[in-house]
């Protein structure tokens, strides 16, 4: 009955930027943390920036003064403004949410979009 769904991947040349979204829909509750991860090819799942209900962010060493993480509550979405992308930035980029339900109000549950694709090249 939840499902979160992304937008906004692409091919951007290095030094560009990219805008990503998901967007959560269903019988919600409410939305706790909503986290960004990627995966590279050959590489393990990372975290890339996360946020609380409340606002609070947090990133990836990695990303830091470059990918700003934000949600908008009203639209149950969250979003990854990338800038300066880099060659090394080229991955499927994940949401993830731990979403209460109407049907389950006191126990939240994991969900995961599908990916988008993010290329940085030239």
């Amino acid at each position: 009955q939840v499902q979160l769904v992304e937008s906004g991947g692409g091919l951007v040349q290095p030094g560009g930027s990219l805008r990503l979204s998901c967007a959560a829909s269903g019988s919600i509750f409410s939305i706790d943390v909503m986290n960004w991860y990627r995966q590279a090819p050959g590489k393990e799942r990372e975290l890339v920036a996360g946020i609380t209900s409340g606002g609070r962010a947090n990133y990836a060493d990695s990303v830091k003064g470059r990918f700003t993480i934000s949600r908008d509550n009203a639209k149950n979405t969250v979003y990854l403004q990338m800038n300066n992308l880099k060659p090394e930035d080229t991955a499927v980029y994940s949401c993830y949410a731990s979403i209460k339900s109407y049907g389950l109000w006191w126990s939240p549950m994991d969900y995961w979009g599908n990916g988008t694709l993010v290329t940085v090249s030239s």
